[in-house]
């Protein structure tokens, strides 16, 4: 399946939904004030989602955005080789533990938690039961990854290296970034090394080829429809899906795609505009010695377009008709879309 590199493609107010989860987050923070900052935040979550909660919940994170009659299969990569533990796809029905069915695969594999994750039955609630872990995946395809661990390749998913095991192109970002955020969320419980093997980055605990996969294998429709639906149902959000560069940021490595940055097509910056007073409660004024101002729009902290106008220079922007809090004010002209945070109280 292609991936797209989403923000081009998504409403603007999706976009700033996302970012509004983040509002109590400092993200002006770097390396491991900032991943603290995310395991804070992303520990939010539900207590009493259980592991039988999850095979529900696949039904609208891991559905086909081709087919909605199916779900889609990590590690899979072929629907018409006649051999069913290949298979990108599975009718969401054809649920279990028998050959040609499909179940719940641990990315970060059950055993090589410190200590393991143990058995789960559909009761079990916590990390075995993390639905940011817990992929669709062919039962046999399961099985033979079983608790391998991952390491460089190329291709489809597969053994490599002596006995270690390759996602496929198709899924090694998703991989990382389910790594990632279980590292983030369960700290050394989850550490890199007891999953992925070659070296570490500079002095961090996060591997390299895990920031290597990140950065050249990008965010997917179907990651970024888990996202939301996880939120409402466990209560989090993986911040590496919303934002890749969060994980160049923390640990370095290749440049990720800046996802939040790239929402227009980005020949002005914001850093183009003088936008003032912020915070503000009555008029909001915008000006620039170098850009026109085509129009304007503000998204309030639940992702909803609230304003969109022409700018006129001579009046700014009313603000005392709406409610106090945090919106995004986004400007746009022929060059592009830039968006920055203002508070209205």
């Amino acid at each position: 399946m292609k991936k797209t590199l989403l923000l081009l493609l998504l409403p603007l107010q999706m976009v700033f939904g996302q970012q509004s989860y983040y509002d109590d987050v400092d993200l002006t923070l770097t390396g491991q004030d900032l991943y603290f900052e995310l395991q804070a935040k992303i520990s939010q979550a539900s207590s009493s989602f259980n592991y039988g909660d999850v095979k529900t919940a696949f039904f609208s994170t891991d559905n086909n955005p081709e087919n909605s009659n199916d779900v889609l299969l990590i590690y899979g990569y072929n629907d018409n080789d006649g051999s069913c533990t290949t298979d990108r796809s599975r009718d969401k029905d054809d649920f279990g533990g028998s050959i040609c069915e499909y179940n719940r695969e641990h990315t970060f594999a059950r055993s090589l938690t410190n200590p393991s994750m143990g058995d789960v039955s559909n009761s079990t609630t916590g990390i075995g039961a993390d639905p940011q872990n817990l992929r669709p995946s062919d039962q046999q395809a399961n099985n033979s990854k079983g608790n391998k661990k991952f390491d460089a390749g190329s291709g489809n998913a597969g053994d490599v290296n002596s006995g270690n095991w390759y996602p496929g192109d198709e899924w090694r970002g998703d991989v990382a970034r389910i790594i990632m955020y279980m590292y983030t969320r369960y700290g050394d419980r989850c550490l890199p090394s007891l999953q992925v093997v070659g070296a570490n980055e500079g002095s961090t605990d996060m591997k390299q080829i895990l920031l290597q996969w990140n950065a050249e294998d990008p965010v997917s429709d179907l990651e970024m429809q888990r996202n939301p639906h996880l939120e409402q149902v466990y209560g989090n959000r993986n911040p590496f899906i919303d934002q890749p560069q969060l994980a160049t940021i923390i640990w370095g490595g290749p440049e990720a795609e800046d996802i939040w940055a790239t929402a227009g097509v980005n020949d002005i910056s914001v850093n183009d505009f003088s936008i003032f007073p912020n915070p503000s409660s009555e008029i909001l004024w915008i000006e620039s010695t170098t850009q026109t101002i085509d129009s304007v729009s503000l998204i309030d902290a639940q992702g909803r377009q609230v304003l969109s106008s022409t700018y006129k220079t001579d009046q700014g922007i009313n603000l005392s008709d709406f409610t106090t809090g945090m919106y995004f004010l986004t400007i746009e002209n022929e060059a592009g879309v830039v968006t920055k945070k203002i508070v209205i109280e």
